[in-house]
């Protein structure tokens, strides 16, 4: 068995857009990182041009061993842990996956809309399996923000 447990996948702050720089450095040193993206087009007066946006502002997930933790603050973006409930806050394999088949399969996503939902309602968002609270309805578009990350997740409504 390895000393220092197993790996876990705990979430780091960082500089504000700061986070693929700091996952380069950080995937440089030769730990596991994973920051969800999505590309977008931005129009500027001249040109429009396709940028890459992290979906958690100022975070990236690290899978560390314990007696990994404090090497991450080798790389100058990174400011901190994210707690929670006095703990570092760490996020579970079946949860990381689940974001990336997310992400892979975001066009497809669907929700029956049977008992019409309105903003506010708590619904379980399809492929994660988690909780979210909807922030807005634009015909058949919801926008619902995670409880657990406070990612903003889209998905189509049947």
């Amino acid at each position: 068995m390895i000393k220092g447990g197993a790996k876990k996948w705990y979430v780091l702050y960082t500089k504000p857009r700061n986070e693929l720089r700091a996952a380069r450095s950080l995937d440089n040193m030769g730990i596991e990182v994973y920051v969800p993206t999505k590309t977008e087009v931005r129009q500027w007066s001249d040109r429009k041009k396709k940028i890459i946006i992290p979906l958690l502002p100022s975070m990236v997930l690290v899978h560390l061993l314990d007696k990994q933790m404090e090497t991450v603050f080798e790389v100058s973006q990174v400011v901190r842990y994210l707690f929670e409930n006095g703990k570092r806050a760490s996020v579970s394999n079946q949860e990381i996956l689940a974001m990336k088949s997310y992400l892979e399969d975001a066009p497809k996503l669907k929700l029956d809309d049977e008992k019409g939902l309105v903003v506010g309602d708590h619904v379980e968002v399809p492929l994660l399996q988690q909780s979210a609270t909807v922030l807005s309805i634009k015909g058949k578009k919801c926008l619902a923000q995670l409880q657990k990350l406070g990612a903003v997740v889209s998905f189509q409504l049947e």
